[in-house]
């Protein structure tokens, strides 16, 4: 029996409170007092506080009590944000959470040391866990394989960043499915990931069950990242706290629902997509040419089934965890990811 939005709602909210004093705790050291209010400003927007919510609901399905995963949960979510400001920057978004970014509020330079604080809190998280080696080691795999999904996500760019030659030169003209995959399993499927299995690390969970574990997160952070490709286009701004369309104005090819439309689009359609996406100077009527190729080509409705397909198979893995209330309570936060707004 699925838990109603509510029963939901109040268990994420029981999960997460002890999350947030442990986050403020880690990021408050070694820091000078008139620091600390910039430093908390990133956490403090807000969040979904999903991943970290991950961590200890993948130690509380394994038997254990969720304090065995505080400190990995806040590491968890303290790499998220790190990872969040960087890519804000990169971007050059002004909005996320419907609240100015870090860089926006602050600066570029001032976001940089903040950034540079965030990643220096990660191991110090680690070390409260009760296995700090190889916790630091699955944090410290997980921000190497997210900046290297970050540089993917820039090469897939079609035009842009005209004064980095490397960006200019290396760009991918040529992306496929395969591709695609590749950069946000890196970029976001891998702190899922890494979410569910220190948060089994943290029970004492055996290997065949982190397999499980690592596979559920890994499936429903592919899911959820094709989720946001869709909100990206078709989402609310109101609702969804970022500026939509943001994806076709950075002239990205990462995202399913363009890689979609151009695999799909007749061949002079496609050149018209590709003009767009690769001109030097973008027009008014772009936005909207390209959303109407997007609903010629019915992406929307490819990319929706792709995320279900992950979703079932994160739902297989849980088949072989233990069946209690808290592997219903991943089952119907599988179910959500595909449904959410936001």
């Amino acid at each position: 029996m699925n838990f109603t939005k509510e029963e939901l709602k109040n268990i994420f909210q029981e999960i997460s409170t002890p999350i947030e004093p442990k986050i403020l705790e880690i990021l408050g050291r070694d820091i000078d007092e008139r620091s600390k209010e910039i430093v908390n400003y990133q956490i403090l927007t807000g969040g979904k506080r999903l991943r970290p919510i991950l961590a200890i609901l993948s130690c509380l399905v394994m038997g254990k009590s969720a304090e065995h995963a505080i400190a990995p949960a806040a590491g968890i979510e303290i790499i998220h944000n790190y990872s969040l400001m960087i890519d804000d920057i990169i971007d050059n978004s002004v909005l996320r959470r419907k609240k100015p970014t870090t860089w926006f509020k602050y600066g570029k330079s001032i976001a940089q040391c903040i950034a540079v604080h965030y990643s220096a809190a990660v191991p110090q998280a680690a070390n409260l866990s009760n296995n700090p080696a190889l916790i630091s080691e699955i944090f410290s795999k997980a921000m190497k394989v997210s900046a290297d999904g970050e540089i993917l996500d820039i090469l897939f760019e079609q035009r842009g960043r005209e004064d980095e030659p490397y960006v200019v030169k290396n760009r991918f003209l040529n992306i496929n499915a395969d591709n695609y995959i590749d950069m946000i399993k890196k970029k976001a499927a891998f702190l899922f990931q890494a979410s569910t299995e220190v948060g089994g690390i943290s029970a004492k969970a055996s290997e065949p069950d982190l397999k499980e574990l690592r596979d559920y997160g890994y499936n429903l952070g592919v899911a959820f990242q094709i989720k946001d490709d869709i909100l990206d286009i078709f989402g609310k701004e109101e609702t969804f706290g970022k500026e939509i369309g943001k994806d076709i104005i950075e002239r990205k090819m990462g995202n399913i629902v363009l890689l979609f439309t151009l695999k799909d689009l007749s061949p002079i359609d496609k050149v018209k997509f590709l003009r767009i996406l690769r001109e030097e100077r973008r027009q008014t009527q772009d936005f909207q040419e390209v959303l109407e190729l997007i609903q010629r080509a019915q992406s929307y409705q490819k990319a929706k089934l792709l995320g279900e397909k992950y979703i079932l198979k994160a739902k297989e893995s849980l088949v072989k965890l233990p069946q209690n209330k808290w592997n219903k309570v991943l089952s119907d936060i599988a179910d959500m990811a595909m449904e959410r707004e936001k």
